[in-house]
This record gives C-alpha cells, structure tokens and sequence, in this order.
C-alpha cells in the first residue's frame, strides 16, 4: 500500500484504474488522468508526488494500474493512496512497445468519459499492454485489434466493413472478428503479411473519418517504426 499525507477534503472513494498520463503540477505536485471502472474518464492531484522519495512518486505515472484512493473535493479528486497491481515494467523497457502502449492510453482517453462505467474500455486497455508485453503477438495486430474494439466500444466504427467485397475474405473475417470475439481472445488471430497491410490501410481510413483528433504519440510511433 503507498500512503501520503491525508488531506481535508469531503469524500473519499476507492476506484479501480490505470494513469494515462501525468503532468507537473505547482513545485511538488502531480496532476493525472485515470480511467476509472466506476466513473470513467476523470482528473486528480497527488500532492507533493513529484518529492524525492515520495511514496506516490511511482504510483502517478503512466502505465500503472491498480486501486486508487481519492479524496472527492467539489471540483476535483486528489489521490492520497494507492495499491498497484502492474506497471507493466517489461513494456516500458521495449521503446517501440512503450509508445504503441502510450498511443493506445491516448486514443483510451479519446474515447474516455467522466461519470460513465468505464468497466469494458478498462479491461480492453489493460488486455491490450499486456499483448504488447507478448513477444509471440505482432505489435500492428494488437495495435489494429485495439483500435477497431475501442472504437466500437465507443459506438463509431462502421461494422458493414465486414461485407466489403472490395476487401479480401480474410481481412473481412478479421475485422468480424476483432468487433465480436470474447476479450479474451482477442489477439487469438493470425493473418499473412498482406492481409495486414490490407487491414492496416482501411482501418487507418476508418479512423481518419471518425476522430477528430491527432495523436502526437501515433506521429512518434511512425517514425519509430519507419
């Protein structure tokens, strides 16, 4: 259990979910945003994280996923406490592993909302980098599973994909499978390095028409893997 100094606020809460990101905040401080099961998307200040030695130094950073405890304050959380379950130490000493980990928390907080059961995009995040962690598993298959599974969690892709004539039967029978299969079993498909690139070119235009948004970690990614 990691602990720091409690502080006087109204409520506290216990939330199940992982740090997206993390930026300074004030000398000592530390703001993150947590996908949370129970309430989603939200934001919280851990003070004095950022303190040499502090015991929330390693608990408020990306990646790290377990059980957070806040103070809830009118208009935001403040973390006080928290029991970490992973954090996921290999991934983040594989670089190219790092960064699809990071363009996968980044487009999770896309996606992300406060206040709304978070439970299913939880599990498919964490799921997800420990895929990453799978030197069996290709990166671009878990990345592109990711993607197509998070976005029809949040109810935007476009499921006729998988009666595309213009697509070969294979890769229609892979996005039917990536929006249908049991999480579990998500990654549990192969396909031939044409296939792939056949995926990977209509899910990139599926994205494109769907999110509105740039990920700076996605740019990285690209250079990262040419």
């Amino acid at each position: 259990m990691i602990k720091a100094e409690e502080q006087r606020v109204s409520v506290q809460t216990e939330l199940t979910g992982m740090v997206l990101s993390a930026a300074p905040a004030g000398e000592y401080d530390r703001r993150i945003v947590l996908l949370t099961k129970e309430r989603g998307k939200i934001s919280a200040f851990a003070r004095s994280a950022r303190k040499p030695g502090s015991v929330l130094l390693a608990a408020t950073v990306p990646f790290t996923f377990g059980t957070f405890h806040l103070y809830e304050g009118r208009d935001s959380y403040s973390c006080v406490s928290a029991n970490v379950k992973n954090y996921f130490a290999k991934l983040k000493q594989d670089f190219t592993g790092a960064y699809y980990g990071f363009y996968f928390m980044e487009f999770a907080d896309y996606y992300g909302r406060e206040n709304l059961d978070a439970g299913d995009m939880l599990n498919l995040l964490y799921i997800s980098l420990l895929a990453l962690e799978n030197e069996k598993l290709p990166d671009r298959l878990v990345r592109y599973a990711f993607e197509v599974r998070l976005m029809v969690q949040g109810g935007e892709f476009p499921q006729e994909v998988t009666q595309d004539k213009n697509l070969h039967p294979a890769a229609r029978y892979a996005f039917y499978y990536m929006i249908t299969a049991p999480l579990k079993r998500l990654f549990s498909f192969s396909v031939t390095d044409e296939v792939m690139e056949e995926i990977a070119g209509r899910q990139d235009q599926i994205r494109r028409r769907y999110v509105d948004r740039t990920f700076r970690s996605l740019e990285i990614l690209k250079t990262v893997i040419g």
